[in-house]
């Protein structure tokens, strides 16, 4: 089985989005921080990440995102994950995986789209 690994971007209440779809590995990790970078060059700076629809994500994967983070943070910018309690089939692999590593308290995290974008919102716990 051929899994496409996708990143769309789109903009939501001031909030650049990029949709995540597929496998956060070795293989796509570059694709994912090359947009990051892209975002951030282009000045926003103010990032949600949605992996909701990523299943499987690496230790590849989980470098990028902390390397995001860093990155945003350096800009004096705001990045947010949604990974929802059940995305992707029967639950977020990638909150399972950033949870294992002892690293999901670094991020903010939020169950959707409309609560990630809402600055009234607070995110969900570790």
């Amino acid at each position: 089985m051929v899994v496409a690994f996708k990143v769309t971007g789109g903009e939501q209440g001031g909030w650049a989005v990029l949709h995540v779809s597929g496998e956060l590995d070795l293989m796509t990790s570059p694709v994912l921080r090359q947009k990051v970078h892209d975002e951030v060059a282009e000045g926003r700076h103010s990032l949600v990440l949605d992996l909701s629809e990523v299943y499987f994500c690496d230790s590849s994967g989980v470098g990028v995102l902390i390397a995001s983070r860093r990155l945003i943070r350096s800009c004096r910018g705001s990045l947010r994950l949604i990974l929802p309690a059940r995305g992707a089939a029967e639950g977020s692999h990638v909150n399972r995986v950033l949870g294992a590593l002892g690293v999901r308290r670094l991020f903010d995290v939020y169950g959707d789209l409309a609560a990630a974008v809402d600055e009234g919102t607070e995110p969900l716990s570790a």
